[in-house]
């Protein structure tokens, strides 16, 4: 059984940093893809950013392009999301996801985490 827990959430001003860190427990974390979404009250959960199972590729969605960066420690099973210069429309409930298949499709991603709320005031 796959675990992913999130942690560094927070309040935070808009322009400001944060750091979103996925403990991986279960499996090593080299077995799998790992991605991050977010879900705004009254939305649907939307894809943030992916880096394959080896870290060679990662995708941004369009939103965060050039402000968010994704890495993983394999060594560590740890994923991270480097939030940088991050907007009001930033704030959601941040989800860290395992699987098998690359893909901005939250469908298609195997294992979740209970989340992490993140809030950016204007």
């Amino acid at each position: 059984q796959v675990q992913l827990e999130e942690s560094g959430g927070g309040l935070v001003q808009a322009g400001d940093s944060l750091r979103l860190a996925c403990a991986v427990s279960g499996r090593y974390l080299h077995a799998y893809h790992t991605g991050w979404f977010r879900q705004a009250p009254g939305k649907e959960r939307e894809f943030v950013a992916l880096i394959t199972r080896g870290g060679g590729r990662t995708e941004f969605a369009d939103s965060v392009k050039g402000r968010f960066t994704i890495s993983r420690d394999n060594d560590k099973n740890t994923v991270y999301l480097q939030m940088d210069s991050l907007k009001a429309e930033d704030t959601a409930v941040y989800y860290c996801a395992a699987g098998g298949a690359v893909s901005n499709a939250p469908r298609h991603w195997n294992y979740w985490g209970r989340g992490t709320q993140v809030t950016v005031s204007s």
